[in-house]
């Protein structure tokens, strides 16, 4: 299941949403950043590790939803880390005492028995600023925005040239803005701040999709800030990812509709 995409750097893939889990070697063993998504699937992944003789040291969670929070106890009990504002909404969430029955109930129906709940969102909050993941691996910068989600950040490991992006600059969906005061350039500023290490990057491992890697890596930065503008501009929209998905992803263009009605409704 785990496929190298870098020097040190291997994916694994999920069958239904094609969510990229990211391992990454260190000296002791290897951070893993966003675990998700079923229980089937994460304990594959940690017996893909342990036939590696790799434990889990660390964990990362590029972002607080659902998808990009969970563990499972085959994992190990690995400090997970996010960014303060990260750490901040899934405390919030998980104060509620009917959260669990809120996050299922936004779980897709076809996973949402195989989907462990029991480790969700238990992320240490790193303090506001922080750079550089703390453990013994190669240097990975963090990148944080508040594009997509509070508290987003992307990953930038440096010695290997991989940008791990989060939920952004995917083949598969288009920008998905968050609910902030200034969506649209919120996420314009968030995808400044990518292309400031995407003309360096080799490789390009998006929360969704394939990877990408050389000129490729650009060209889905151009897409997504295409995208953006086009929806501010209220333009017709020519992304691919709307006009010819990626067969069994036509679902994924309502996510498009739906941004349309919302920002047609905040102009009206």
């Amino acid at each position: 299941m785990l496929k190298q995409v870098a020097e040190g750097v291997l994916i694994h893939r999920s069958e239904l949403l094609e969510n990229n889990t990211v391992v990454v070697h260190g000296r002791d063993g290897v951070l893993l950043v966003d675990a998700g998504i079923t229980g089937a699937e994460m304990t594959c992944l940690a017996n893909d590790l342990r036939e590696l003789g790799r434990p889990v040291v660390a964990g990362f969670s590029t972002h607080p939803h659902w998808d990009h929070v969970l563990w499972h106890v085959e994992l190990g009990d690995a400090p997970r880390y996010g960014t303060a504002r990260c750490a901040a909404v899934l405390r919030d969430v998980l104060s509620k005492p009917d959260w669990q029955a809120g996050v299922a109930e936004g779980l897709p129906p076809e996973i949402a028995e195989d989907t462990p709940l029991g480790l969700y969102g238990l992320v240490t909050g790193l303090p506001a600023g922080t750079a550089r993941l703390p453990w013994d691996g190669p240097e990975v910068r963090i990148i944080e925005h508040t594009a997509h989600a509070p508290g987003h950040a992307a990953l930038w490991i440096e010695e290997r040239r991989v940008l791990v992006a989060g939920d952004m600059l995917s083949d598969v969906f288009v920008p998905m803005l968050d609910d902030t005061g200034s969506p649209i350039e919120d996420y314009l500023a968030g995808l400044g701040v990518l292309e400031g290490v995407a003309d360096d990057a080799d490789v390009l491992v998006p929360g969704h999709g394939s990877v990408a890697r050389g000129k490729e890596v650009r060209v889905r930065t151009e897409l997504d800030r295409a995208y953006v503008e086009d929806l501010r501009d209220a333009r017709e929209c020519a992304d691919p990812r709307v006009v010819t998905p990626k067969p069994g992803w036509e679902w994924a263009s309502g996510i498009h509709e739906g941004q349309l009605r919302r920002f047609a409704r905040r102009d009206a």
